[in-house]
């Protein structure tokens, strides 16, 4: 079976693209056990806790990553850099992923022979 890279870049809001990533990502576990999540660029505020989704008239939809925990999507891949020149830590983070620097993060994402960009 392929291995299935989905790499987020977008902010969470402002299109649907954050929302429909996760719902690939959460349907396409149940035919594959090689997927592998990847946040980069904006794709990062996809992970912050406490989003305020209502301000803006948005769903929040930020909080349904956790399930990746549920349907076991256990590798998540966050670039350290976007999240450096975003000012975020790993606290701020919904759950635990793993942290990768700008070189670990493309050998990772090498390994993955599918890749779908949300």
């Amino acid at each position: 079976m392929n291995q299935i890279a989905f790499i987020f870049r977008q902010a969470p809001y402002g299109h649907a693209s954050g929302r429909e990533g996760l719902d690939a990502l959460l349907a396409t576990s149940a035919y594959s056990e090689n997927l592998a999540a990847f946040f980069m660029d904006d794709g990062v505020y996809q992970l912050v806790q406490q989003q305020q989704a209502t301000a803006i008239l948005a769903k929040d939809h930020s909080a349904m990553f956790k399930l990746c925990e549920l349907y076991d999507i256990e590798n998540i891949y966050v670039s350290t850099e976007s999240l450096a020149e975003r000012e975020i830590t790993s606290d701020q983070l919904l759950m635990p992923v793993t942290m990768l620097t700008q070189d670990e993060f493309y050998d990772q994402l090498l390994a993955y022979q599918i890749k779908l960009m949300f």
